[in-house]
């Protein structure tokens, strides 16, 4: 699949970003970062606004520690007036049109022998992704990352089902999760292979909202298990579906962002884009 303007845009701002963060200490300018991706700094510019719709400035203050830090501080204030002043509509719009369906023990255990996966290729901001999906929903969404095809990507967590390249309309919805959810007709339907307290994990992080960050404690707090902050992490490390299940949205107490499956700087990457995004459509709302 050919790459869109929006994937090339956004190899170049993780590049962008991999440098800032190896030479933040010397503050790189608008101009050496541009340099560095070779581009000129008036398109390097120009580059954010249409992939991020914001600057670069401000971009990079939504990735800052300083920021993750208020984030976490002020989060549950901030949902709080986010419903008073009417600002709902895309907050908690993951968890309404998301539903999970959880597998069979026999389906869990044997490696998916008795599935049919249908799988296709979609482009997203952050680049390409795996979609698969069994007659029950969407059991699989991964970045496709270099050095991993998609479907050895599925086989990892389907060894012995049968597994066959086929479009489905329910893969190509994913693309409005990135736009307007509520472009979405019906609830997506997800179809997932997990304990019952991953299962409880991964629906605590459909409740966090886009531009808001969680710490694994909170959200083991969140799901009535408070100190078993490691075991979050280990079932937040084990989920198969990128980005419509949020696990990029939860980062360490002390606000650095920490590691992601599909890499540290895509997570960086998500996590900057949502919060101009969200901001954007504050800003619209007021």
């Amino acid at each position: 699949m050919e790459m869109s303007q929006q994937q090339l845009n956004y190899e170049r701002i993780a590049k962008a970003i991999a440098y800032i963060q190896s030479n933040f200490k010397q503050q790189p300018t608008l101009e050496e970062i541009a340099t560095h991706i070779n581009v000129s700094p008036f398109h390097f510019q120009r580059l954010f606004q249409e992939w991020a719709g914001t600057t670069p400035k401000k971009f990079l203050q939504y990735i800052s520690l300083q920021h993750a830090k208020k984030v976490l501080k002020d989060s549950n204030s901030t949902e709080t007036a986010t419903f008073k002043t009417g600002l709902s509509s895309s907050s908690r719009l993951h968890e309404l049109f998301v539903k999970i369906e959880s597998m069979t023990p026999a389906e869990y255990k044997n490696g998916g022998a008795s599935l049919q996966i249908n799988y296709s290729c979609q482009s997203t901001p952050f680049g390409e992704v795996c979609v698969a999906s069994t007659n029950k929903g969407i059991c699989h969404i991964a970045f496709l990352v270099e050095g991993l095809d998609a479907m050895e990507s599925i086989k990892e967590y389907f060894p012995k089902a049968n597994i066959r390249l086929q479009e489905e309309k329910i893969h190509a919805e994913i693309s409005k999760i990135f736009n307007n959810m509520s472009n979405i007709s019906t609830p997506l339907r997800l179809h997932l292979k997990g304990t019952p307290f991953q299962l409880k994990v991964w629906e605590a992080l459909l409740k966090i909202p886009s531009g808001q960050l969680k710490t694994y404690g909170q959200i083991a707090n969140s799901i009535g298990n408070p100190g078993s902050s490691r075991a979050v992490g280990t079932a937040i490390g084990s989920n198969a579906i990128a980005y419509l299940i949020p696990c990029h949205r939860v980062i360490q107490t002390s606000g650095l962002f920490g590691g992601y499956m599909w890499g540290p700087i895509r997570k960086t990457a998500i996590i900057g884009w949502e919060h101009a995004q969200t901001n954007k459509e504050q800003d619209e709302n007021i």
